[in-house]
């Protein structure tokens, strides 16, 4: 193998690891909470709760302008002129439009809280709910202000630091608050975890010392108009997911009850949350590499084959165990109540092998600056999302829900491959097919198993396969960077 794709193999995996330490202890917090929470408030307290959420979040994502994205390229590219006139200038800018958007999202969900209600709940018995709610996203937006200066700024420890001490504070703030209250403190629970993570974003984000500028409307204008141009249109992509997620749980909750949408909410937490941080670490660093070498097709094909074989060899063992032990999982997590679900996760599950290989490929669009192209593509693949989820709920209930989502990730696949190749001439390598292929075989079998065994013999029966799959793993991953010499280094330099 060249230098040069084991350095860019290696770098795929410094950057998961050090991104993924992050997100794993914001996982064990989501499981402590998850399953607190599960235990206090039920199915149905979780439903309530994730209606609340989708709703509110669905304004943010509309009333943002997607500053949290576009913004990360302004300051960053302030920073990198070394001109500190100029990031004070784009920081000013980013902070009073924060401010601007932030107070534009309360207010509008404050006049629509009625109707709010009435759509999310079917009544308007949670208006009220949604009118304390609506400052939550002023501290939301305040909040990813001071992320994206973090971030843009390369301030990676504050950045992590914020990220843990918020999350640490709002599951110490909340608990108490559902404990004493159960459902009805879902709504203070939210406000107080929001309050806690601005406040504490605001801690971090003050260490970085830059000056305030004072910024006549001229100026904002002129320097926030290119922050809001990009970000208007990746915004709108957002929304468009969010209203499917959300849409989709209406139509749950009208159709068979807000037990289901907890059910739902459950399950998809599972694989998103605990499956996701894998997805979350590695795009923190290959969107920007992407970027980097975007100008050049064969280097882009190369890097993002490169990130799929990555993403799967990780993936594979994780989501093989996640299938021979989910039911276990599900109880610990959760609670009995949501064994429910059971079948629809398994779907799920399956759905992220291909799931790893449309997100690689979805980058590529925006690295290109196809900002245009890569919104209606996501258009588009939301539409029948949304129709694949109804009939699949319509047809075969929950677990409908799960198979919706693998048939939606096969038609994905497929359409971001035409869309990439007709536009950049790209091809998966060999080398990936093979991985793919081999980690979907060993997870269908897996598959089958647990869809037809349960218990002790299921684990019995299903260790073999589990067993293979991190091997291979291993040995893909060491054959390209060479693990194995990275470890004995480790250990060589530490006895040493």
């Amino acid at each position: 193998m060249s230098n040069t794709n084991q350095s860019s193999y290696r770098q795929i995996m410094k950057a998961t690891s050090i991104f993924g330490g992050v997100q794993f202890y914001q996982i064990v917090l989501t499981i402590v909470r998850t399953k607190i929470v599960a235990v206090l408030l039920g199915t149905a307290g979780m439903g309530i709760s994730g209606l609340f959420t989708s709703a509110t979040t669905l304004i943010t994502g509309i009333t943002s302008l997607g500053l949290n994205v576009s913004a990360v390229k302004n300051v960053s590219e302030a920073n990198a002129t070394g001109d500190m006139n100029r990031v004070a200038l784009v920081t000013s800018a980013l902070r009073r439009l924060v401010w601007i958007t932030g107070l534009l999202g309360t207010g509008v969900v404050i006049v629509l809280s009625p109707w709010l209600s009435e759509i999310t709940f079917g009544n308007r018995d949670y208006t009220l709910g949604f009118v304390w709610l609506s400052v939550t996203l002023l501290f939301s937006t305040l909040s990813n202000g001071q992320y994206v200066l973090l971030q843009g700024l390369r301030k990676v420890a504050y950045l992590a630091k914020a990220n843990v001490a918020g999350a640490t504070i709002g599951l110490i703030v909340s608990l108490p608050v559902y404990y004493y209250y159960g459902v009805d403190g879902i709504v203070p629970a939210l406000v107080l975890t929001s309050l806690s993570a601005m406040m504490l974003a605001y801690y971090f984000g003050n260490k970085v010392k830059v000056a305030p500028v004072p910024l006549d409307t001229p100026t904002l204008f002129k320097e926030g108009k290119g922050m809001v141009k990009m970000g208007v249109l990746l915004s709108l992509s957002g929304v468009i997911g969010l209203a499917t997620s959300y849409v989709t749980r209406i139509y749950i909750s009208n159709t068979g009850g807000v037990e289901d949408v907890g059910l739902f909410n459950a399950g998809f937490a599972i694989v998103n949350t605990y499956v996701g941080m894998v997805f979350t670490a590695m795009s923190t660093d290959y969107y920007p590499r992407l970027s980097a070498v975007a100008h050049d097709d064969g280097q882009a094909r190369s890097l993002l084959n490169h990130q799929a074989e990555m993403t799967l060899l990780i993936l594979g063992p994780i989501l093989i165990l996640f299938l021979i032990f989910i039911k276990f999982a599900i109880v610990v997590l959760y609670s009995t109540q949501f064994l429910a679900s059971l079948g629809m996760v398994q779907w799920i599950v399956m759905a992220i092998f291909l799931k790893a290989v449309a997100w690689a490929m979805g980058f590529m669009l925006m690295a290109k600056g196809a900002t245009k192209v890569f919104f209606y593509n996501e258009l588009i693949a939301n539409v029948y999302t949304l129709a694949m989820n109804i009939a699949g709920y319509y047809l075969f209930g929950l677990e409908g829900l799960g198979i919706s989502f693998l048939v939606a990730y096969v038609v994905a696949v497929v359409q971001n491959f035409l869309v990439i190749r007709n536009r950049y001439g790209f091809a998966f390598s060999p080398e990936c097919y093979r991985v793919f292929a081999v980690h979907f075989l060993i997870a269908a079998l897996s598959f089958v198993l647990a869809k037809n065994i349960e218990g002790n013999l299921l684990y019995v029966v299903s260790a073999p396969l589990l067993i293979l799959s991190v091997v291979y793993s291993y040995y893909e991953i060491n054959r390209r960077i060479d693990l194995k010499g990275i470890v004995n280094k480790l250990v060589f330099k530490r006895n040493g």
